[in-house]
């Protein structure tokens, strides 16, 4: 009886199986001609069930029909620019797992499934792929000074390190991808990254992968000097955006004691003499301590405006189904 009962139940009312989770492979890429293959063969190799997009940014050689050819889906972006592109392909593409990584085969494609399963198993919204290098030709010149110094500053400003803000190797939760508002244009867009998650207190992880050299014919687009700058540069908006009350204080509380330096040898003769012999000084003394009130009163108003932003953002994370291993 209990047994033809099982079977009714079975076949009157199926249990539904787990959905499978989508899993997406985002490729961005400028003339990757020697390597694009590659790094689509590697990681259909180790993520076989995932799909792979390689985002095409005006490439001059024949990135486009290898990327093809290798069997990845290619589309286009017209803007130059890294953080063009990763906006693109996070408007475009709907998934629950987003995997992104450089096109120049630098990235280990085989510690994408232990990224994702720490992403999942442990309710994570990013994973990082910090860079363990395998060749000295790994990095270029400068760029591990710069990147260590950039993260430095990171944590510095904003609380918590991250060992690696530049690396391109990272997976996301839906959750992360639809609430992040890309504002970068190049490759400071690594950086962006990470303050969001910093900023929203998201879980995250780093996980040490292999690093490699690129192959014979691909290079580098990255400017040491230019781009470190165009970082820094990125860093310094975030704070003055995302921590305005004491961006503008320190502001103020620099101009503030320019202000009373200046002031106290005019005050100390006006109580001697009760003249005030250099007018232009008190006036330069009184403007200063003027910049300095509005100053703090501007970190104080942007403050109420940016905790509304932040607000929004954590909605539209929050309106986002969590993901849930099988």
């Amino acid at each position: 009886m209990a047994q033809a009962l099982a079977e009714f139940a079975q076949r009157e009312f199926p249990r539904a199986e787990p959905a499978q989770l989508r899993v997406v492979v985002l490729v961005p890429c400028f003339n990757e001609e020697a390597a694009v293959a590659t790094v689509v063969a590697d990681f259909r190799k180790n993520l076989p069930s995932a799909e792979i997009f390689v985002y095409d940014n005006n490439s001059s050689d024949r990135t486009v029909a290898v990327a093809r050819e290798a069997g990845a889906q290619v589309r286009s972006e017209r803007r130059q620019g890294k953080g063009h592109v990763v906006r693109r392909m996070f408007a475009d593409i709907d998934a629950d797992i987003y995997v992104l990584v450089d096109g120049d085969a630098t990235y280990d494609a085989a510690s994408a499934p232990r990224m994702i399963d720490a992403l999942l198993s442990d309710h994570l919204d990013m994973v990082v792929g910090l860079r363990v290098d395998q060749a000295e030709a790994a990095y270029r010149p400068g760029h591990r000074t710069g990147n260590r110094m950039l993260t430095g500053f990171l944590s510095a400003v904003f609380g918590q390190a991250f060992k690696d803000i530049l690396s391109g190797y990272r997976v996301f939760s839906r959750r992360f991808v639809k609430s992040f508002p890309v504002l970068s244009d190049g490759f400071e867009i690594e950086t962006e990254l990470s303050v969001h998650a910093l900023e929203l207190a998201l879980p995250v992880a780093e996980i040490e992968t292999p690093y490699y050299a690129r192959p014979e014919g691909s290079f580098s687009k990255l400017n040491t000097w230019r781009d470190g700058f165009r970082i820094l540069g990125t860093i310094l908006k975030l704070y003055r955006s995302e921590k305005p009350l004491r961006f503008f204080t320190a502001i103020g509380a620099f101009l503030t004691l320019i202000a009373v330096g200046l002031a106290i040898p005019v005050i100390v003769t006006y109580l001697e003499t009760g003249l005030v012999p250099r007018l232009p000084t008190a006036v330069l003394s009184m403007g200063l301590m003027i910049l300095a009130v509005l100053s703090v009163s501007s970190g104080l108003v942007l403050d109420t405006v940016t905790r509304g932003r932040r607000e929004m953002k954590l909605l539209a994370y929050l309106s986002q189904a969590a993901v849930e291993k099988n």
